[in-house]
C-alpha cells in the first residue's frame, strides 16, 4: 500500500522516491534523483559547517538529521527536502511515497509473539 506524505514532494526526476515509512531518512543520493539536482549541488545546499557536526537550522538551506560523527553521512528527513524544495527551490510539486515495508519473517514472528502475549495477558485478567 502506497500513500503520499501530506507535506511532502512530488519529485521532478522521473523515477518515484519511495522509503517505507514517514519516519525513514533518506540519502544524499535519494535528495538528488527528488530534487533532479547534481550531487555536488546537494552539498552546496546542505546546511554543513567543517567547523560544527550539527549546526543550527537554516530555513535557507538543507537541513541534514543530527549526526553522531562527523564522517557520518548526511542524512535527510523526508518533510525538510519538501520544505527546501517548496520553500527555497520553488518547486510547487514534490511527492516522496511512503510504501508499506515487506512483511518479513521477523515480523511475522513477532506479531505471532504479540498475539500471544495478547491471548495471555487476557487469561490472566479474566482469572482475578
Amino acid at each position: 500500500m502506497t500513500q503520499n506524505l501530506s507535506s511532502s514532494i512530488p519529485t521532478m526526476a522521473t523515477d518515484a522516491i519511495t522509503i517505507d515509512s514517514a519516519e525513514q531518512l533518506i540519502p544524499i543520493e535519494s535528495v538528488q534523483k527528488i530534487l533532479n539536482r547534481s550531487r555536488a549541488s546537494v552539498y552546496r545546499y546542505a546546511n554543513t559547517d567543517p567547523k560544527e557536526l550539527n549546526p543550527p537550522f537554516d530555513a535557507k538551506c538543507l537541513n541534514a538529521e543530527i549526526r553522531n560523527d562527523k564522517d557520518a553521512p548526511l542524512m535527510f528527513h523526508p518533510n525538510e527536502v519538501a520544505r527546501f524544495a517548496q520553500d527555497v527551490l520553488g518547486i510547487k510539486q514534490v511527492t516522496i511515497e511512503v510504501a508499506q515495508p515487506e512483511e518479513t519473517e521477523t515480523h511475522r514472528l513477532l506479531q505471532a509473539i504479540l498475539q500471544e502475549l495478547k491471548t495471555v495477558r487476557s487469561l490472566l485478567e479474566s482469572e482475578r
